[in-house]
């Protein structure tokens, strides 16, 4: 299990070194809340990123009020989102917030928001309004539906959006409802995607000196991800179903088989792992049947053969299947959530970190999935509310502490 690093003033390498924090310089001023932004950042965050997390005075992100493990203004679930940032309260919809907003920009390389459509202009969030300020900022919106379209004012969350591009209707038992994915898989693969479109568009103002707007959404995310289903209904009229445990829709077998004790999921993607899959459950006239020979015949008759197949894996346990399997097909045994967090692999990749809070005390996070060679991540606890707003106002804004002062007996900060 990794730990956090101290302080990224004490232990952070120079700026030219080879084995520096890629990111480290990069200045991202973020109205991000909820999930999917502060997913992003938290990635940014991780490789050095200085990410200032704006939120509104009093209650700010309600994730800092997601249940369970939650009070006093924090929670476990801002905490896994939120790491590495520094806090800054902003009231955006005071006159005088605007102005601070100014201030701010010229030190800043993006401005990030994950509002929905409509409110960035509003606030002042968007480079038109920006623009002025600093030419070279580049402003990255993530929204449910985008800044355009009918639905581009509705608020949007994973939940809804699975709904609407399909996933709930593909998800479950075909005798059973739609289910959702339980993991919000759409909120993380936008957070991801809108990383990426903040680095591209970075990358261009670097080159051009100019920078730009950005705009993605959960909705184009989830869409661009139906790809080959997509592909097969949109040029053949192909029509996706759910499919029983969890099988590939084309595929066969690709799919969770029940064993004695639980169940194991194997993915013959190829012909030869069903070659070798007959093998390994001592039935190598399967692979001879001329009724599965080929991806398209068992395609064409797969409930006859998973029916064959589901007798068989019955016989033995989840662990004497996996013992036979395991580097001759593609398989897993279905894990907890528990499980998953202590496996082998999940420890020998350092994937759980630990850092410290002064009201949790040790806190155990999943850390960062981006490998980079010689580089150490940054793991260090999400910011009380509002926690470094003097320190990022006096520092890249130019005020004075009498100035913050006044500010915040305005209810600007």
């Amino acid at each position: 299990m990794s730990t956090a690093d101290p302080p990224p003033s004490d232990v952070a390498p120079r700026a030219g070194s080879a084995h520096a924090r890629p990111l480290a310089g990069l200045r991202i001023l973020a109205a991000s809340q909820l999930g999917a932004g502060p997913w992003a950042l938290t990635l940014l965050s991780d490789l050095g990123a200085d990410v200032m997390k704006l939120e509104s005075p009093g209650r700010g992100d309600e994730a800092r009020h997601v249940p369970p493990f939650a009070g006093g203004g924090d929670s476990l679930y801002f905490q896994a989102l939120n790491r590495g940032c520094r806090g800054l309260t902003l009231d955006l919809r005071h006159p005088r917030g605007r102005e601070v907003l100014r201030r701010l920009v010229p030190a800043c390389d993006a401005v990030y928001n994950n509002l929905r459509g409509g409110e960035p202009a509003r606030l002042g969030l968007t480079y038109e309004s920006l623009r002025d300020a600093n030419p070279r900022v580049v402003c990255c919106s993530l929204s449910g539906f985008g800044q355009t379209g009918p639905r581009a004012g509705e608020p949007g969350y994973d939940f809804l959006v699975q709904a609407y591009a399909g996933y709930m209707s593909l998800t479950g038992e075909p005798d059973g409802p739609p289910a959702r994915a339980g993991v919000s898989v759409i909120d993380f693969s936008a957070g991801i995607l809108s990383a990426l479109a903040l680095m591209i568009g970075l990358h261009r103002a670097r080159h051009s000196g100019s920078g730009c707007e950005i705009d993605v959404s959960l909705f184009d995310t989830a869409i661009a991800m139906l790809n080959y289903m997509a592909a097969w209904s949109l040029d053949r009229g192909w029509h996706p179903e759910r499919t029983r445990d969890s099988a590939h829709q084309s595929v066969v077998p690709a799919q969770s088989f029940r064993t004695a004790d639980g169940h194991v999921v194997v993915m013959c993607m190829k012909e030869k792992f069903w070659q070798r899959l007959c093998e390994r459950m001592d039935r190598p006239e399967l692979a001879d049947d001329p009724r599965w020979r080929t991806l398209a015949d068992r395609y064409a008759r797969r409930d006859e053969l998973v029916a064959v197949l589901a007798r068989d894996f019955a016989l033995r346990t989840t662990e004497e299947w996996l013992g036979r399997l395991r580097g001759h097909v593609p398989c897993a045994p279905v894990y907890s959530v528990e499980e998953a967090l202590a496996d082998e692999q999940t420890l020998a990749r350092e994937m759980i970190v630990a850092l410290e809070h002064p009201e949790y005390g040790e806190l155990r996070q999943v850390g960062t999935p981006i490998r980079i060679a010689g580089v150490r991540p940054r793991y260090q606890r999400a910011p009380r509310l509002g926690e470094h707003t003097d320190e990022i106002l006096v520092e890249l804004a130019g005020y004075s502490l009498a100035e913050v002062d006044e500010l915040r007996r305005e209810g600007v900060v």
